[in-house]
């Protein structure tokens, strides 16, 4: 069965097993360099109640993780966050990814956010059908903006907005 939780400090080994896979295999992050734990855990520690990481747990096992982060540190980007979800590679194509994006986007509305933005890769139509499954809108592309693997990517925008109230 799938959980869908809060991450805790001690599935980090786990979080940065799975984002090291996405960064040596995949355009998926435009990382390039594997991740110690060290600066997972910074930031980890970097991500509070406003901005959660949470784990898929598949049979006792973190299969995937989803987090949201700061837009930008401009004050009036308050009401918007970034998106990113990564799922294992065995895992990917389960469900798990829809599942723990649906309950990170349940978290930011919960926790006020207006707008959501992901950042997909191309050719990544896995993510960019479920971003469209779920209500995000293709907003535009940005033109050769990454460079990984001797090739250079475009990054195609998709946001989802929430009727949050303004204050």
């Amino acid at each position: 069965m799938l959980l869908i939780r809060k991450a805790r400090i001690e599935d980090l080994d786990a979080i940065t097993h799975i984002y090291n896979e996405a960064i040596l295999n995949t355009v998926t992050t435009f990382d390039t360099e594997p991740k110690t734990k060290e600066e997972q855990t910074e930031w980890f520690i970097n991500h509070n109640s406003k901005y959660p990481v949470l784990v898929a747990e598949f049979r006792n096992k973190v299969v995937g993780w989803a987090s949201l982060t700061r837009w930008s540190d401009r004050c009036a980007y308050s009401d918007t966050a970034e998106c990113s979800l990564y799922i294992e590679q065995d895992y990917q194509g389960k469900g798990f990814g829809k599942a723990l994006l649906t309950t990170l986007l349940q978290e930011a509305e919960k926790r006020g956010f207006h707008v959501i933005i992901a950042r997909i890769t191309e050719g990544n139509d896995m993510s960019l059908n479920l971003c469209k499954s779920l209500g995000f809108r293709y907003i535009g592309t940005m033109r050769e903006v990454g460079r990984k693997f001797g090739k250079l990517l475009d990054v195609h925008l998709m946001q989802i907005l929430f009727d949050a109230q303004l204050e």
